[in-house]
């Protein structure tokens, strides 16, 4: 009877033994494999770059972590990129905060025509205002990085050479830019980007307002044949990277220190890369016979000068949420001015 019950004990101590060692240990989880949404084609050079984050992901939690790129809206529609990472449906997403009117009403401030000259002096404003500010708008998410493109500017099929020429042309914009091609006198299309290649070839708009990699990286130079190069009253937009915080706060501290540092490095990586695209896109619009027009100082002036109610829109409305508007507005004015 002893001997029964001490060989019975043994495989208890055995079996638990076994047991022990298949369960996993806290911080040596098995492979997390995330999903990763963004509108941009698989062909474009973010589409390439977010692609080359994942596998730098990969690389420093040494395969405890990987992820999967969904390029061109295939697991979430542009505009529902950020709701779609807060409910689940992505891990991780890409998206234009302009596509959700309203949704981000402190970081808009970077979205004001304040006269961009680069896609890297753009990105490192965002970022600037973000940690100035820390808006709430962020909260229910975990924010890998934020980036923004070079100056948008206007391209048409017809030649815009002064303000005037730009009447009765529907262009098209993101909503939040709506009142700024109304004042310029034009007809604002409030379209995502993925949309603006049927409207331009359907007639239903006569071009857009963006920056000029978008006529290589989107193929727009196939129907766009001028650019106007109004830099003084351009402005530039948001992009948010940002994760699923159940997602975040589930992975182990070191993966996620890992990812954080992958995070700095792709904020530069990122800001380089909107403006060698918009090299390519002005290179690749010339080669293909369109012509670039360039404003004259006093006409460039006289843009901006109208645009200028855009600014005390955002204030007002924003100001009227509770918010530093006049504090956020004068931080991207007063950086701009020390960072050309």
């Amino acid at each position: 009877m002893r001997r029964n019950r001490f060989l019975a004990l043994v495989c208890l101590c055995f079996f638990c033994a076994l047991v022990a060692t298949a369960v996993p240990k806290p911080g040596h989880c098995q492979t997390v494999t995330l999903t990763y949404s963004t509108f941009f084609p698989a062909t474009h050079m973010h589409a390439k770059l977010s692609d080359a984050w994942g596998k730098e992901v990969e690389k420093r939690t040494n395969g405890k972590v990987k992820v999967t790129l969904f390029p061109g809206g295939t697991l979430t529609p542009p505009a529902q990129c950020y709701d779609g990472v807060v409910k689940g449906i992505s891990d991780i997403g890409m998206g234009v905060m302009a596509y959700t009117t309203g949704r981000f009403p402190l970081i808009e401030a970077i979205e004001l025509p304040l006269g961009y000259t680069s896609g890297r002096q753009a990105t490192r404003l965002i970022n600037a205002v973000y940690e100035k500010f820390k808006p709430k708008e962020f909260d229910d998410v975990k924010v890998m990085y934020l980036h923004a493109h070079g100056p948008a500017i206007i391209h048409t099929k017809t030649p815009v050479e002064k303000m005037e020429d730009l009447k009765g042309l529907k262009l098209r914009c993101p909503g939040t830019l709506a009142r700024y091609i109304t004042l310029l006198g034009g007809t604002p299309v409030a379209r995502p980007q993925t949309e603006t290649y049927d409207l331009l070839q359907k007639g239903a708009a006569d071009g857009l307002s963006g920056p000029i990699e978008v006529l290589k990286g989107w193929k727009f130079a196939e129907l766009i044949k001028f650019t106007t190069e109004n830099y003084a009253s351009s402005y530039s937009l948001g992009f948010f990277v940002v994760m699923n915080k159940k997602k975040w706060d589930a992975l182990p501290k070191e993966a996620q220190q890992a990812i954080e540092a992958i995070n700095k490095e792709w904020i530069e990586k990122t800001a380089l890369a909107w403006d060698e695209i918009d090299k390519e896109g002005r290179e690749y619009t010339l080669s293909r016979g369109n012509k670039i027009i360039k404003l004259s100082p006093e006409e460039d002036a006289r843009w901006a000068k109208t645009v200028l109610p855009v600014l005390d829109d955002y204030v007002t409305r924003t100001k009227a949420k509770g918010l530093p508007a006049e504090e956020a507005l004068k931080f991207c004015q007063e950086w701009l001015s020390k960072n050309k």
